[in-house]
């Protein structure tokens, strides 16, 4: 199985794999492609092409139980014609072309939990952001269902504190809320996160992802 059981989708809502184990890549993948692609053992297969001759892949958990790396997610995406873009954060998310993106795969901090007791060890956690008629969507596997973020208006800025702050996305609440920051804005002001563009390989070679300054 590629995840647990889909949420909302029956709704008519967007496709969303709830975590099991260490698969957040694959949840991940699975969520910003809004359909049931890839396995755990798709992923395991692409670990070994990458690393034929390690006794020890480098690109997955020791345990056998996922955490893959960026190298897994680019490989799987290449598989579809498809590429993930780094996004240098000293870049203005204005330059972002959104109608040549197909969805946001990000790398966050996430906290280690065993049964009910948070551990202070950070892990690397990805989660997919992707648009479904008109409205992004976070589609965490953390999370029970998807959280709407909003189109694009509130996906590249929001009027919060009398300013104009430029970002990829706002939560849902007024503005004049410390919580209604913008979305991607809060995700790279913890520092290590890391923001990457699922876009057609094509898109990719053209530079069409991104506007001249």
């Amino acid at each position: 199985s590629s995840g647990g059981p889909p949420a909302a989708e029956e709704a008519g809502g967007p496709y969303h794999e709830r975590q099991r184990l260490e698969l957040c890549a694959v949840h991940a993948l699975n969520n910003v492609l809004q359909r049931p692609h890839f396995t755990q053992e798709a992923a395991d297969e692409i670990c070994k092409r990458l690393a034929p001759d390690a006794r020890l892949n480098p690109h997955r958990s020791l345990l056998g139980t996922g955490n893959y790396d960026v190298n897994v997610i680019m490989a799987a995406l290449q598989s579809l014609e498809l590429a993930a873009v780094w996004w240098d954060k000293r870049r203005s998310l204005e330059r972002l072309v959104l109608g040549q993106i197909l969805g946001f795969i990000l790398n966050v901090p996430s906290q280690v939990s065993l049964g009910f007791v948070a551990l202070p060890l950070r892990r690397k956690h990805w989660l997919a952001i992707r648009q479904l008629h008109g409205t992004y969507y976070n589609l965490d596997s953390k999370l029970r269902a998807p959280v709407a973020i909003g189109g694009e208006a509130e996906l590249r800025w929001e009027p919060f504190g009398g300013r104009r702050v430029t970002a990829v996305g706002t939560r849902v609440s007024p503005p004049a809320s410390p919580s209604g920051r913008a979305f991607l804005r809060d995700f790279l002001s913890q520092g290590l996160c890391e923001v990457f563009l699922v876009v057609p390989h094509a898109v990719e070679e053209a530079g069409a992802w991104l506007s001249p300054e």
